[in-house]
């Protein structure tokens, strides 16, 4: 490890998911593992007219569990999955914020920020006329505000922020906030993303641009990375947060940290607005920067929660990446899986859901699967695909990987606390 990185290293301190696979960080660690689906029929909008009309929702969700109802009603859903997250994620590090909010901040990234208040307040101009746009529609729907919201709803003080990168951004919101952390502008940082996107025009924005599965027949089996009958990614929601602390305030308020976040890695793939370069270098290139961000080898990666979106040209290229980057008999033994499979691609949110996940793997041992691969393509053969069943197997350094639409790479390496 760097001098820089044993000077203020960084762990994970507690975590809050609204998911598709439930509410709360343990029912969804337990639908993962259990290897269940959370994809279903659109039942925030009427979809009978989409060509897609499947997606992964958050199940029960009611804002008021969360926050009052005053609140709730200012609020765009992404940023009710917010603080909802958030305030779980609080309570899961066991963590008051009170006498030190100044040193507490947050990072939440988003896609796309409000897009049911935008498409509401959109229709409502174009039927009603201007004067019936609701003065609450900016401060609703601009992408910023779920990071706001998290901060006035939990009391944050500390630095605020909310990167926007397509589906890397969650991934960025964990890797900004730990270097917050490492050069002391704060002590502790909540840090994820999320989206709900599940709304009319974006639901057919998106499967205009053909990314999107129409299995509609048959929504738990749609979600497929790396088998050849994949067509496509299931769009999901969610709120994930992660609370990240410097250690030694961890320590000496007796939390006892899941995992630390060693390294943070970035790249540009310099190449398409919506594909990913064929080459997997941006991707390579994002890997590397967090192992060595973290003093880690290639070599010592045990699991990598990838990307894995379930498309025709992606997957493929993030195989292939991951074989560059430890070797092709190295990768052999590198166990891979995609949790989209079962709680689809969350866009802004995919990556602190999915590094959350990945801390879980390290906690307990244990790897979520990679659910429907009942046929690998083999464009995506030669690491250890964890297929349609969880495995237990010790994870000392887990890598999550995030890559958005313009080329955004951003990776996340995890460890084991020594």
């Amino acid at each position: 490890m760097s001098d820089r990185r044993a000077a203020r290293r960084v762990v994970v301190t507690g975590l809050g998911l609204v998911s598709p696979l439930g509410i709360g960080t343990e029912e969804t660690w337990r639908a993962a593992v259990a290897g269940r689906s959370g994809a279903g029929p659109i039942t925030l909008f009427d979809a009978s007219g989409h060509a897609c009309r499947i997606a992964c929702e958050v199940p029960d969700f009611v804002p008021e569990d969360h926050m009052d109802r005053k609140s709730a009603r200012r609020m765009d859903r992404v940023s009710q999955l917010a603080v909802a997250a958030g305030r779980l994620a609080l309570a899961d590090a066991d963590l008051d914020v009170e006498g030190e909010r100044e040193h507490v901040g947050a990072v939440i990234a988003t896609g796309a920020g409000g897009n049911q208040t935008f498409e509401e307040q959109h229709r409502l101009f174009l039927e009603r006329g201007p004067e019936r746009v609701s003065p609450l529609a900016v401060a609703t729907m601009i992408v910023n505000m779920s990071a706001g919201w998290v901060s006035m709803a939990l009391g944050l003080g500390g630095p605020i922020s909310c990167p926007v990168t397509a589906c890397a951004s969650g991934t960025h919101g964990v890797g900004d906030a730990a270097e917050l952390i490492r050069t002391g502008a704060a002590q502790v940082m909540l840090a994820g993303g999320s989206e709900a996107g599940i709304t009319p025009f974006t639901m057919a924005a998106l499967d205009a641009t053909r990314a999107l599965s129409r299995r509609n027949e048959d929504p738990l089996a749609a979600s497929r990375p790396y088998d050849v009958g994949r067509d496509g990614f299931v769009a999901g929601e969610a709120g994930a947060v992660l609370v990240l602390e410097e250690l030694e305030h961890a320590l000496a308020r007796g939390a006892e940290p899941l995992c630390e976040v060693r390294g943070y890695g970035m790249s540009g793939d310099a190449h398409h607005v919506t594909e990913p370069d064929p080459t997997g270098r941006g991707q390579v290139q994002a890997m590397r920067a967090a192992l060595r961000d973290g003093g880690l080898e290639p070599g010592e990666v045990d699991y990598v929660n990838a990307h894995g979106t379930s498309t025709p040209s992606g997957d493929p290229v993030e195989i292939h990446a991951i074989r560059q980057l430890v070797g092709e008999d190295r990768a052999r033994d590198v166990l891979v899986s995609s949790t989209k499979s079962m709680h689809g691609h969350a866009m802004g949110a995919a990556g602190g859901l999915e590094a959350a996940l990945a801390a879980l793997a390290i906690r307990d041992g244990v790897i979520p699967p990679t659910i429907n691969l009942d046929d690998l393509d083999p464009e995506c053969a030669g690491v250890d695909h964890v297929a349609n069943a969880a495995r237990r197997a010790p994870v000392r350094v887990a890598l999550s990987n995030s890559f958005g639409f313009g080329g955004h790479n951003a990776v996340i390496a995890l460890a084991a606390v020594a």
